[in-house]
């Protein structure tokens, strides 16, 4: 039940249970670690299950933020590197 997050051409995928969000990657401002329990923006789309999960990578959006609750480590790295792999290609 965990979180999967992969990408094909600009979009960044997120699939967790019966969901799948799609984010394009010219809509991502930002996206950082968060070390608190929850989150800090409480309006945010929270992705996962946060029980004994370290890590928290929130995404922010022009239009919404996600926070994903996840247990594997490097996931920012991970889509950091594909956002900017993706502007070197345009």
């Amino acid at each position: 039940m965990e979180v999967k997050v992969s990408m094909s051409h600009d979009t960044l995928h997120i699939r967790w249970q019966m969901s799948k969000i799609d984010i394009p990657l010219s809509d991502i401002n930002e996206v950082l670690n968060d070390e608190t329990y929850a989150g800090e923006d409480k309006a945010a789309i929270r992705i996962g299950y946060p029980y004994g999960h370290t890590d928290r990578v929130v995404i922010n959006t022009s239009m919404e933020s996600y926070i994903i609750f996840t247990s594997h480590g490097g996931l920012k790295e991970k889509i950091t590197s594909s956002i900017q792999q993706a502007l070197k290609i345009r």
